[in-house]
């Protein structure tokens, strides 16, 4: 059914309840009432692959499916424009002009004339850029993205579509974050980053903050007894985080956590073997662009350092295989989408990992499709 690729399993033995409370439920509910308001909202479906679970031994398997969240191919409109509508709301009451000003306000263009004067920034793979661009575009203000060199020119065409001014960069993803924030500090832009550093949180907050509605509408969908087991993919960690920290909110017992990224670029996998939050070098060559992250994000780390259960890391060949896998049952999935999906189909077939990770036939297993096709030409050549 599925190949046997080779694959890295960490069972975290520092897991437990976080020490820290990185996400508040206030800001949570900011988040939810603002995004909810906006037009073309609507909930993601979530998708019964009850023929797989059969397969693999387990009670159940669902797909979160974020293919069409507001047309952008990605859940990444929750957080990446939640946040351009939040630093422009904030800049809005520094100057003076509107002391509590909502997203509505900003759709309506009732500050427009202040709004077209500020620019919002970030580094990207592709898809938070595309979110905060789109974001730009409809709360009317200036945006610059910037990409390294491996961005495929698909993607970037998708965020220039929205009237973003694109750049290229050499180096990785985690360069060009360091180059977006030179930048914004050199000509007085706003950075709408989706990681975090010492120093910059507050923004990287709003984003998972906007993540969290994905898992919330997943726990509102979900029918029968809870999960017990969620894959998630990695990257630098927010939307894993995002979807921890809900999934603890949202249930007495939460389901264990286990964090799958690509095997060229595993920082947080290696932060979990080390015991400390840890940069990864080299050219993290993967074909999950959106995974594709040297170094976690300070917030996330702080979420997943106790409450992930697990660690792992797979080859781009089980996400190809993933996404065939998807494509046959009329589901359009990314190759930085399926990550999840790939880690649990490995654990699930290696009997040594079904062990240490507690599935069996009881198990119910929540899956997130985090992008469609978000890049078309690129899709079509890897599924066929």
């Amino acid at each position: 059914m599925f190949d046997p690729y080779p694959f890295s399993l960490f069972v975290n033995p520092r897991a437990g309840v976080p020490d820290v409370e990185v996400l508040s439920a206030a800001g949570f509910d900011r988040a939810r009432q603002e995004i909810m308001g906006w037009p073309g909202y609507a909930p993601t479906p979530l998708r019964d692959l009850d023929a797989l679970a059969g397969q693999v031994g387990v009670g159940a398997v669902r797909l979160k499916d974020e293919a069409d969240r507001f047309g952008l191919g990605s859940f990444k409109a929750l957080g990446g424009a939640y946040a351009v509508a939040r630093v422009l709301i904030a800049e809005l009451a520094r100057l003076g002009i509107a002391p509590a000003a909502t997203s509505a306000d900003l759709l309506s263009g009732r500050y427009a004339d202040v709004t077209r004067t500020l620019t919002v920034t970030c580094a990207t793979d592709g898809n938070h850029g595309r979110a905060v661009a789109w974001g730009a575009k409809r709360f009317s203000c200036n945006c610059v993205i910037v990409i390294h060199h491996t961005v495929s020119p698909g993607r970037a065409q998708a965020i220039a579509r929205y009237g973003a001014s694109v750049r290229r960069v050499t180096g990785t993803y985690d360069d060009a974050v360091r180059e977006a924030a030179r930048r914004a500090s050199r000509e007085g832009w706003f950075v709408v980053s989706d990681t975090s550093w010492p120093g910059y949180t507050a923004v990287p907050t709003d984003v998972m903050q906007g993540y969290r509605l994905m898992a919330d509408e997943a726990a509102d969908q979900w029918q029968g007894a809870p999960p017990t087991h969620v894959f998630m993919q990695g990257g630098v960690g927010g939307a894993a985080a995002a979807v921890s920290v809900q999934m603890r909110a949202r249930y007495e017992r939460a389901p264990e956590l286990v964090v799958v990224e690509p095997d060229h670029a595993a920082c947080l996998l290696a932060s979990a073997e080390l015991g400390t939050r840890t940069a990864i070098a080299g050219e993290l060559d993967t074909i999950m662009a959106g995974l594709a992250c040297g170094e976690p994000s300070l917030l996330a780390w702080a979420e997943l350092e106790r409450a992930a259960a697990a660690f792992m890391a797979v080859p781009d060949e089980a996400a190809v295989a993933c996404m065939k896998l998807l494509a046959r049952q009329g589901i359009v999935a990314g190759e930085s989408g399926v990550a999840g999906l790939a880690g649990f189909l490995l654990a699930a077939q290696d009997p040594a990992a079904r062990a240490a990770l507690g599935l069996g036939a009881n198990s119910r297993v929540l899956l997130f499709s985090t992008e469609g096709a978000s890049d078309l030409e690129l899709y079509r050549a890897l599924v066929g």
